[in-house]
Order: structure tokens, then C-alpha cells, then sequence
């Protein structure tokens, strides 16, 4: 399976696309004003302890303070591993002590980041953990031998004073033990500018910054599938070709500028996708549709038949549209960045069997998404419940803000609600106050109703009142904005 990876750089913007299967599979942005913190490391500032809930709140220089907890430390983790009662958060950390931090997830919503202790640093072969004294090996090499004979490799590359520990990555099959050693070369000289940062930099510190999103697209994203990285930067072709013959040599040659009359993102639709991947509704093929509603808590992902008849029975209808559903979740997941408990509702379905199969072709659509996730099988209710790791801001949550009119709840009331509002409140001030007239300033919706269904309960507020009640149409009010002014 080929796939193209599309680099769209503007000075006040980096974006990513890649694409497979003829659609767009994953998108990727990066503002030159808000750069994600994954990867960075800081010199912390731990400002509380919270025993109740082992956590701490620690200064590293963001908008809100970060958070780390109990299990996040590197000193829980040793304890957890040799099965002894871990010692307290409050025993561990105090305020005003400076600790070495990574952030392992980024602002979320009213969330300060996330911190650990446990610090790696990523780079094109291995990964280095500088307190781990192990050689881990990438789960997605399957083979047990090339696993044991890649552990064999790095174990001998590794000089015997070493105190750390690396995990091979996927991107090491089929490496040199040259590449390896540079791989391997890198990390140490980067680990040792942040142990050196931390020595002479005052708290709140950034030690470490992680590379640019078109860096780390070279570093993680690049697969043996990928047939080539389109940019539409000459200047950042260039720096990217630079970069990777220094640390990807192999993805060099497939950095090619794009310099068609169409802009990159034309060429793919992506623009589009972009648009449709903010709405609900997301329709299939066959006629069938998904809704999909992200809220704090969880995301619900509903299937529905809608105007696909083509089945020989009903049975084999749901069963066709359930199976197509499940390949276009997994996407919707991937393109939307949708993380944390995800709640999937496929139409109820009898047989078994077609359960399975929904459930196998869900897994294996799935299987191309680099996030780690777990999905459990079918509850009593007919529902999936899976997981995505959550470590950035959806889609929707960096493109979007919640809407001023309706305050998020994803609908405004009536105009004829709004209407009887401000009937109830002259009345309320028509008690307190004695002007010579109220004025109502509303809508053009309000002002309408007020003049034709609702004119005869105007009249005789009025009259109750005795007062006389003028209208006026406030064009830049929304439908739930109104003022009565007393003259």
C-alpha cells in the first residue's frame, strides 16, 4: 500500500497530510504560535503537593500549571516493578523543589499538561531512556527472531558504562550497525546538553525541545509504504533534505519539492476533507451515515442504515452497512485525532457471527492507525467500547471554539421562548419601575412574533401594565439577545 505524505508550510503554519487508498488517512498542524509540548523537557518547579489525589501541580513556563502524578514517577515506577508498597507522593515531592520533567500530554481544554519523570528522547531508530537500564524492542516487529537478533545488535553498540537503556524502534529493521551507532551517537550528545541545561538554567527552564511537526513527520511517520513527501516550501525541501541525510539518510531521496499551479492540498481535496471531517455526519458510500459527537467526557460514534436498501434481507442490509461503518470509523478516528473512551453503537445485529465479523474487520482497519488503543468486544447493550491514547488536541479542538450564542450546548432556544422571557421580565419591572414607555430591542426573529402570533399578548401586557411597549430590531443581536430599555 503506497502512501504520499503532503508538507503545506506557510509562515504562520505547518500542515500534514498523508494519504493512502486514495483518502486522506491522517492530518497534522502545527501553528508557529502554539507548537505542541510532547517531547519537551523542563526544569519544573513543584508549586503543590496534593496527597489526596497523589498528584502535584508543577511551574515549567505554560499558561497553567502542569500536572504529575504519583504513578508518573520514575521513583513509584522502580518501587511498582520490584512489587513493594510505593511510597506516598507527599514522602516524594515537596514545593519548591525543581524536578527534571517531560511532558508526555499536551494541554487539554482546562487542563495544564501532563508530566512524567520517566524521561526519553525519541530519535529515528531508537529511543533512549536515560534512567531504564533495559533494550526494549518495537511490538510491531513481529518476528521473535529479528527481535532477538536486533536486541543482540544494540546490546553490543551499547559501551558497558552506560547506565540507560534504549528501545528499538520499527524503523530499525534492516538498519546498519552504522546507522545504529548514530542513531545511538545522537541521543547521548542530546542527553548530555539536557543534563548540562539543568545544571545552569534557572527553574521553569526548557531543556529540551522536540523537533519541528515536518522533522518529526521524517522521523515518525516516514514507513517503507511511504512513496514520497511532497512540500510546497522550496526552502523547507531543502532544510528537510539536509536534516535527513544527517539522520534518515534512507527518506532523503524521497523529499521532493511540489511546484504545480494547484496548491498541494488541491490535489488531494484535502481542503474538503478538512470541512467535512468538523461535521457530524459523515456518510458512507452505500447510503448509510455515522454521527459523531465529541464531548470532555467521552465520543460516541453512531451507525445508521439511512437510505441503503440493498441487501437481499434485513439482516444482510445492517450487516453490509455495519462492515462498511467499521472501515470509516477507523479513518474518522485517525483524520479527527479523536482520543480517550470511545463509544461505538452499530446497528443491533442477531447473528453472531456478523458480530464477529464487524468486530474482526473494525480490528483490522484499526491495525493501520499508529496510536495505541483497545478495543473490547460487543457489550450486553450491543455497544464497542475502545480506547485511543489521547496525547494532543482533536481536530475539531484546534480548528473550532465553542459557539457564543448557544454557549456549546449545541442549540439555542426559541424565538417564542425568548419571547415570553421578555414578557415576564416587563412585567417583573413594570412592579419595580415607572417609566414612561419600555422598549423592546431583540432580533429580527423576536421582533417578528412580537407583531404577528405574539401581538395579542403584547397588547395586553400593555394594557395590564398601562404602559406603552414600542419595538425595535437590534441587527446585531443574536436570537437569545435582548435588552428592554426604560424611557
Amino acid at each position: 500500500m503506497n502512501e504520499d505524505i503532503l508538507i503545506n508550510v506557510t509562515p504562520f503554519e505547518t500542515r500534514v497530510a498523508l494519504v493512502a487508498r486514495g483518502a486522506v488517512q491522517e492530518l497534522h498542524m502545527e501553528r508557529s504560535t502554539q507548537r505542541g509540548k510532547v517531547g519537551n523537557i523542563y526544569l519544573g518547579k513543584v508549586v503543590r503537593v496534593l496527597p489526596g489525589m497523589q498528584s502535584a501541580f508543577v511551574e515549567i513556563g505554560l499558561e497553567r500549571a502542569a500536572f504529575i502524578h504519583i504513578a508518573d514517577l520514575r521513583e513509584n515506577r522502580t518501587e511498582r516493578a520490584m512489587a513493594t508498597t510505593p511510597t506516598p507522593i507527599e514522602k516524594l515531592l515537596f514545593e519548591g523543589q525543581s524536578l527534571m520533567v517531560q511532558v508526555i500530554k499536551d494541554p487539554l481544554g482546562t487542563k495544564g499538561a501532563r508530566l512524567s519523570t520517566q524521561i526519553s528522547i525519541a530519535g529515528r531508530m531508537l529511543v533512549y531512556l536515560p534512567h531504564e537500564p533495559l533494550i526494549g524492542i518495537s511490538q510491531k516487529i513481529g518476528s521473535e527472531a529479528d527481535r532477538q537478533a536486533l536486541r543482540e545488535r544494540v546490546q553490543a553498540l551499547v559501551p558497558p558504562e552506560e547506565k540507560g537503556g534504549f528501545i528499538v524502534r520499527t524503523q530499525a529493521e534492516g538498519a546498519t550497525d552504522q546507522e545504529l551507532e548514530a542513531d545511538l551517537a545522537y541521543l547521548k550528545k542530546l542527553w548530555t546538553s539536557v543534563q548540562q541545561g539543568a545544571r545552569t538554567l534557572p527553574a521553569t527552564s526548557l531543556l529540551h525541545q522536540d523537533l519541528t511537526l515536518a522533522q518529526r513527520v521524517l522521523r515518525d511517520m516516514v514507513t517503507p509504504e511511504t512513496h514520497q513527501i511532497l512540500v510546497d516550501s522550496r526552502s523547507v525541501t531543502t532544510e528537510l533534505k539536509a536534516w535527513a541525510d544527517i539522520y534518515t539518510p534512507s527518506v532523503s531521496d524521497r523529499i521532493k519539492h511540489y511546484s504545480g499551479e494547484r496548491t498541494l492540498f488541491d490535489t488531494a481535496n484535502i481542503e474538503e476533507e478538512i470541512v467535512r471531517a468538523l461535521s457530524r455526519r459523515v456518510d458512507l458510500k452505500s447510503g448509510g451515515y455515522l454521527m459523531i459527537d465529541q464531548t470532555e467526557a467521552l465520543t460516541t460514534v453512531d451507525v445508521n442504515t439511512g437510505g441503503f436498501v440493498g441487501g437481499r434481507n434485513f439482516d444482510d442490509t445492517i450487516f453490509k452497512t455495519n462492515l462498511e461503518a467499521a472501515q470509516a470509523i477507523a479513518r474518522q478516528l485517525r483524520l479527527r485525532n479523536l482520543g480517550g473512551i470511545i463509544i461505538l453503537d452499530f446497528i443491533d445485529m442477531d447473528d453472531i457471527a456478523h458480530r464477529e465479523a464487524v468486530l474482526a474487520e473494525l480490528n483490522k482497519a484499526l491495525s493501520f492507525d499508529r496510536t495505541r488503543m483497545t478495543v473490547n468486544g460487543f457489550t450486553q447493550l450491543g455497544l464497542v467500547e475502545m480506547t485511543r491514547k489521547r496525547t494532543r488536541d482533536s481536530l475539531a479542538h484546534q480548528l473550532c471554539e465553542p459557539c457564543p450564542t448557544c454557549q456549546s450546548r449545541g442549540n439555542v432556544r426559541t424565538n417564542k421562548s425568548i419571547c415570553y422571557d421578555i414578557l415576564r421580565e416587563i412585567l417583573r419591572e413594570a412592579k419595580q419601575f415607572n417609566p414612561r414607555e419600555f422598549r423592546i430591542l431583540a432580533s429580527q426573529g423576536v421582533i417578528d412574533l412580537f407583531l404577528e402570533e405574539e401581538s395579542q399578548h403584547l397588547a395586553m401586557l400593555g394594557d395590564f401594565i398601562g404602559k406603552k411597549i414600542s419595538l425595535e430590531v437590534a441587527t446585531d443581536y443574536t436570537q437569545e439577545q435582548y435588552d428592554i430599555v426604560l424611557t
